[in-house]
């Protein structure tokens, strides 16, 4: 399939929904979102993909003035980003942003606030992740086998404080915190060679890196826009960090610094993270204002931010920028219908298709509109097993490795009954894949095909056939109680860890799930989780299971593969994970002595013939393959070990559209005709809105919001 053909794929999917939905949300009535925006009244859609050169002219903001800077000539870089959407406009300064940020773990732990600003990244993608254009970087190129990258990134680029980037800020990053593995800090997969070692980094001067591996790295440049970046590592590898500044909360460079300076919660993070830290310089385009673990952040203007408008506007138009916290997902809906909440991004704040109808009968009054962009989703919500229990439960673990186990499972899942409550049957069932939008999946002969085999593959709901699976590994009900037993007679009940604050739909699809599984004989329990413990108890290999997430993708697989092979402790095998995260640091060949789940991180090698195995060996063969038709080949392979040997995760509706709300003021924000792909929501690593740099939306009326 082409490319024409995957646009075509995901329009028309996003399209679909996004007219069809409203008739299953409202029941008939006619009070549907708006189909047209104030997002600068463009019918001009997708981004430019080569670079926008210098306007002849720079302005600023209005509220600079006086505040003892210098000219905003020599603020930006001698080549600044121009924003590339042909949707935008020219904007007004001034006014402020009012959002809502959902979590019961602080404001520290909000990490969707950084899903908005895309000024930490090497390079960023552009038309939803089909193209990659200039960040940081203006110009980067390789050898001729892809074995070295040199990056040059731009002239006069300076930090929120004036000091001037250099490449030391990215040295610093990698020499100082992550070879080292400071602040349990590893080096991203695309640092990581085909033979398992890390990334050689040379300057060659303060302007220019060049980036050398022991085999091919073809992706790099799409590695280089993934996720936001910067801070501490939480919505992507951080890349870089203002060595300037934090060198003094550096042992290296600091012997007063207390020995506990990078353990969680510690000196390091508590400065090195630009939202929580006023003092913290940022090359995005707010920096920190005010923070308050409890109520939220106020971020304000980076005055020497690196962006321009077309007409040469320095960004961003908006002054600041308040993200308030809110632990109440329905006080949270309140409040957008009240008119009080400028914009809501619906996946980051508990915004489902379920809250369609009554968002749009307060939509007049409340001076909103609701906007519906694609999500490029491959699971919608998500249900899959600790792979690695075994490791903390033999017993239980041979039982999750067991492919009939999981397929029964599986097949014992309504799927249907799920896609009508949660999603309001938009989308299509799937058995989970990792997104309809991947690359590998629309390029010929193979990939449509391993798609639609993948998303059928263990569909159901069959719940006979399920009985019969676990039938088949010896499971039976011994005790006539209508469960299942393990064959020695001994009581299985399989754990189902939520964090306790997850929202409403996704509980009642927790419950429907333990309710589907009860017909087959199998006993779910869920059981609740704080918050605060649910991500180090996951990656440490504590917990059975995982649910209430998502899984998707809009380019190639290979850019961010943590869903189809163990590079990300956060996935489904975190303990195997952890060894390939820790291959090019020496730390696998320390504590073989401990039992897996006890070493320092909890880590566990791959068994020679699984399915891990496996896919671990095909996954370093496709990152050094420069050709993409034999790439393509071996990332194939892999679709086959998911089809046949999984599911290794389980979702039940793709290609569904999210919920947008917006004032009806705020203007230069798209509505799904601008986008190439009618937006792409669901992977943080192509992060929306960032990728639609919100430092270009404006008030039409700026004195109102002040």
């Amino acid at each position: 399939m082409s490319q024409i053909s995957r646009r075509h794929l995901l329009r028309t999917a996003a399209a679909a929904a996004g007219g069809a939905m409203l008739v299953g949300c409202t029941s008939g009535r006619s009070d549907q979102p708006a189909s047209t925006s104030a997002g600068g009244g463009s019918d001009k859609k997708g981004d430019a993909t080569e670079a926008l050169k210098r306007p002849a002219q720079l302005q600023e903001s209005p509220a600079l003035k006086g505040k003892n800077l210098p000219p905003v000539e020599q603020r930006v870089p001698t080549n600044p980003y121009v924003i590339p959407h042909r949707w935008t406009g020219d904007g007004k300064y001034g006014g402020k942003l009012n959002m809502l940020a959902f979590g019961s773990t602080g404001a520290a732990n909000a990490n969707s606030i950084a899903e908005f600003f895309y000024g930490n990244s090497p390079l960023r993608f552009l038309n939803d992740g089909l193209n990659v254009g200039p960040g940081l970087a203006d110009r980067w190129s390789s050898n001729k086998d892809t074995s070295e990258w040199t990056v040059h990134f731009r002239e006069g680029l300076k930090w929120s404080d004036g000091t001037p980037f250099t490449v030391d800020d990215v040295l610093f990053w990698w020499e100082d915190m992550v070879l080292p593995g400071h602040n349990a800090q590893t080096p991203p997969p695309s640092n990581i060679s085909g033979k398992g070692t890390p990334v050689k980094m040379t300057k060659v001067d303060d302007q220019t890196l060049k980036f050398s591996w022991d085999t091919p790295q073809p992706l790099f440049p799409e590695q280089l826009a993934t996720y936001v970046n910067g801070g501490l590592g939480k919505n992507g590898p951080t890349w870089v960090l203002p060595k300037h500044y934090l060198k003094q909360y550096h042992p290296k460079y600091n012997p007063k610094v207390s020995k506990d300076w990078d353990t969680p919660g510690g000196l390091w993070e508590q400065k090195a993270d630009w939202k929580r830290n006023p003092e913290c310089p940022t090359l995005a385009g707010y920096r920190c204002k005010s923070f308050d673990n409890n109520t939220g952040i106020v971020l304000e203007r980076n005055p020497y931010y690196w962006v321009v408008n077309t007409n040469g506007d320095q960004l961003p138009y908006i002054d600041e920028i308040s993200f308030s916290m809110q632990t109440n997902a329905e006080a949270l809906k309140l409040k957008i219908q009240q008119g009080s909440v400028d914009y809501c991004q619906g996946f980051f704040n508990q915004l489902s298709l379920a809250d369609v109808s009554t968002l749009s009968r307060n939509k007049d009054s409340g001076h909103y509109d609701i906007l519906l962009w694609n999500s490029g989703d491959g699971t919608g919500s998500i249900f899959f097993f600790n792979y690695d229990y075994v490791a903390k439960d033999e017993k239980y673990g041979k039982l999750i490795r067991d492919k009939r186990f999981r397929q029964a499972v599986s097949l014992g899942w309504d799927r249907k009954a799920t896609r009508k409550s949660l999603y309001f049957d938009q989308g299509e069932l799937t058995t989970g894949t990792i997104g309809p939008g991947t690359a590998e999946f629309h390029a010929q002969p193979d990939g449509e095909k391993l798609y639609q085999q993948w998303r059928d593959s263990y569909l159901g709901p069959d719940p006979e056939k399920a009985k019969a699976l676990l039938a088949e590994i010896g499971l039976k009900d011994t005790d006539g109680d209508g469960y299942v037993e393990f064959p020695d007679g001994a009581p299985l009940t399989i754990q189902v860890p939520y964090s306790a604050d997850i929202a409403k739909p996704e509980a009642d699809k927790d419950e429907q799930l333990v309710a589907d599984m009860k017909k087959i004989g199998l006993r779910m329990k869920r059981v609740p989780v704080s918050p605060a413990a649910f991500g180090d108890q996951w990656t440490s290999g504590q917990l059975m299971s995982h649910t209430n997430w998502g899984n998707a993708n809009g380019t190639s697989i290979m850019v961010v593969p943590n869903w189809l092979v163990p590079v990300n402790t956060q996935y489904w095998a975190p303990l195997e994970a952890a060894w390939y995260a820790n291959s090019a640091s020496g730390k696998n060949k320390e504590e073989l002595d401990l039992a897996p789940i006890k070493r320092h991180p909890a880590r566990m090698e791959p068994e020679p013939g699984d399915p891990v195995a496996k896919l671990t060996t095909l996954y370093k063969q496709a990152k050094v393959e420069a050709d993409p038709v034999k790439r393509n080949q071996l990332v194939w392979q892999m679709f086959k070990i998911h089809i046949e040997d999984g599911p290794f995760f389980m979702g039940s509706t793709a290609n569904f559209p999210e919920v947008i709300v917006k004032n009806r003021d705020l203007a230069n924000v798209p509505v799904t005709k601008n986008l190439a792909l009618g937006g792409i929501t669901g992977p943080w690593h192509i992060p929306a809105p960032a990728t639609y740099d919100p430092e270009c939306w404006y008030w039409t009326n700026p004195e109102k919001h002040s």
